[in-house]
């Protein structure tokens, strides 16, 4: 059994119905939206910041931002991906693990990004303990074969954790506001 597996009693068995693992059908559009939504503009302010169509912002040559961008834009069209395509298949447990992974990391790195206030951390830091907290709920619950609560971890971290952060991101003067609207 690999390490994210089911435990042998939530596999399907023949003769049985199979349990429901997929999201209710108002989660599902509202990931499927805001996963449609948050890539397209990071996608716009990415290629806009890339080719210079866009004003040059300080921020873009910090190590800890350039990290950042590096796991957070990945993550957001992969995590709406991992939550609605087939569930419990070999490649939705290794995406689950790589999307955990660029999240981890994407929390970490934000711990170095302190220009914005003036040196210390901010009021938008509090969703690194809630980020490392949820990936640590949603390995374990999985682990344990709770279901439910995996897919409720996971949904509270996708919009929580990625999309309510996301949204401060392109605020004027910030670096994908910046790259988006100037």
């Amino acid at each position: 059994m690999t390490s994210l597996s089911l435990p042998r009693t939530n596999r399907h068995i023949p003769g049985r119905t199979r349990p429901r693992f997929d999201l209710a059908p108002v989660t599902r559009a509202l990931i499927g939206a805001a996963g449609i939504a948050m890539s397209i503009l990071c996608a716009y302010a990415l290629i806009r910041g890339l080719l210079g169509l866009a004003p040059s912002h300080g921020a873009a040559r910090e190590w800890a931002i350039r990290l950042h961008l590096a796991t957070v834009l990945p993550a957001v069209p992969l995590g709406a991906w991992v939550m609605l395509a087939r569930k419990g298949t070999p490649r939705h447990r290794t995406l689950g693990k790589l999307w955990l992974v660029l999240m981890v990391v994407t929390a970490l790195s934000t711990l170095f990004i302190r220009h914005v206030n003036g040196g210390s951390l901010s009021w938008i830091h509090l969703f690194v303990p809630l980020t490392l907290h949820g990936a640590w709920k949603t390995i374990a619950t999985a682990r344990a074969g709770n279901i439910a609560k995996h897919r409720a971890n996971l949904v509270g971290m996708y919009l929580g954790a990625l999309m309510i952060p996301g949204v401060f991101a392109f605020l004027p003067g910030r670096l994908m506001g910046s790259w988006l609207l100037g």
